[in-house]
């Protein structure tokens, strides 16, 4: 008999309270096997295969290849899965790294984009299953943006930042945006980020409000989108199964 392959997620952590957030369960509703991997310390082997690579955010630039040597193997690492067009997502820095990846920049911004607020889609965004998030304010952390690569589909945008997400074809999604976080523990984003809110004058006091008034609706949809994503990508593999 045959039976389907366990598929096989691997995310790429970069600080512990940025994590896969709604996308764990959702992943291991569907099928899949998930491993984290931490930046810096894990080697990427087990990325190299993986049947999904998920890179998360993180308070580093993406550009700071110099500063922080697990860089640029990440970047060779995804630049060798999307020739191979291997299903990768990438959230807010993931999404930068992937950018760069694909040849084009990232740059500072000027100004931080923290909070919650909608996003506005492209005709491409509509179409993709970020049609999901449509008057749905997600959460924004991010003081850098890219410049959208060659082939991509530029997806979202918001009046702060022109490139909140492209894809291409159906194996890549990258997001500067965080649809994937649980709104309900936003208190370990305001504690391990505190000095960056300090800096940029934001009171941790709006956002915890806004966390709660907007988390079960962006889990909502967060699930239909990435659920949607997931469905969208090649079935898995079958295997043989030898019984007596």
């Amino acid at each position: 008999m045959t039976t389907p392959t366990l598929r096989h997620a691997v995310a790429v952590q970069h600080v512990a309270f940025e994590d896969t957030g709604v996308l764990a369960a959702l992943l291991a509703a569907r099928g899949w096997r998930l491993s984290t991997l931490q930046a810096g310390i894990d080697p990427l082997d087990d990325a190299e295969h993986a049947d999904l690579l998920i890179v998360l955010g993180g308070p580093i630039s993406a550009n700071d290849t110099r500063t922080y040597p697990h860089l640029p193997p990440l970047q060779t690492l995804l630049q060798r899965r999307l020739q191979a067009q291997h299903p990768t997502l990438g959230i807010c820095l993931g999404a930068q790294l992937i950018a760069r990846a694909l040849g084009a920049s990232v740059v500072p911004m000027g100004a931080k984009e923290i909070g919650f607020a909608p996003l506005s889609l492209t005709d491409a965004g509509l179409a993709s299953p970020l049609r999901a998030l449509v008057g749905i304010p997600v959460l924004h952390w991010h003081g850098e943006t890219f410049d959208l690569p060659a082939g991509a589909q530029r997806l979202a945008a918001t009046p702060a930042c022109a490139q909140q997400g492209f894809a291409i074809g159906h194996h890549l999604l990258a997001l500067q945006c965080h649809p994937e976080v649980d709104a309900s523990r936003i208190e370990t984003w305001l504690i391990g980020h505190a000095d960056e809110l300090h800096n940029a004058g934001i009171d941790p006091r709006q956002l915890r409000e806004q966390a709660a008034r907007y988390a079960a609706p962006l889990a909502a949809a967060a699930r239909d989108l990435f659920g949607a994503w997931l469905d969208a990508l090649p079935a898995p593999a079958v295997t043989e199964v030898v019984t007596a």
